[in-house]
């Protein structure tokens, strides 16, 4: 399965991105950027082909990023005509942190017992705000919201080292 945790990816540096001193990162530390992020960017494509990107949270298990939406949302209708996606986090800033960013095709996620261990997880990293039940293949809530949950397991992912020495690493995924 791409993006599990015994698979040891292809690391490279890119040497015209990255300072002299500059080595590749290894996929742990990406792990754990990804594990502790609050806050993802998802790129998606229209139908038309025009891109859309907005900000939601999501949570790092079993190997992949996973984000839930509401089934009519933009974000949504756009899986439904193209899985392939982009997720982005990282630092704001220009001198410090590294940014991550994962490709890979969003997979819906119907497993009650899969969704319910990805709402604890969910819950433990959010908060009691971020409590989700599950029914139907789906994260319900009290107030009758239903939220499809994807599974993103990398198929290439980039770290960009900001600060000295900069650095882009590269990781494939087999």
């Amino acid at each position: 399965m791409s993006g599990s945790y015994d698979e040891a990816p292809e690391t490279a540096l890119h040497p015209h991105y990255s300072g002299e001193d500059a080595t590749a990162r290894g996929w742990p530390e990406a792990v754990g950027l990804l594990t502790d992020a609050e806050l993802y960017w998802l790129s998606t494509v229209r139908p038309d082909g025009r891109p859309h990107v907005t900000p939601l949270i999501g949570v790092w298990s079993n190997g992949a990023l996973h984000f839930c939406t509401g089934p009519s949302e933009r974000k949504a209708r756009n899986l439904a005509a193209n899985p392939e996606v982009v997720l982005t986090t990282g630092a704001n800033s220009l001198r410090e942190g590294v940014d991550v960013v994962v490709e890979g095709r969003a997979v819906r996620v119907t497993d009650e017992e899969r969704l319910i261990a990805l709402a604890a997880v969910w819950e433990e990293k959010y908060g009691g705000d971020w409590h989700f039940d599950v029914a139907d293949g789906a994260f319900t809530n009290g107030a009758g919201g239903r939220a499809e949950v994807f599974r993103v397991a990398p198929r290439t992912a980039f770290g960009f080292a900001k600060g000295e020495p900069y650095g882009q690493t590269r990781w494939r995924f087999a």
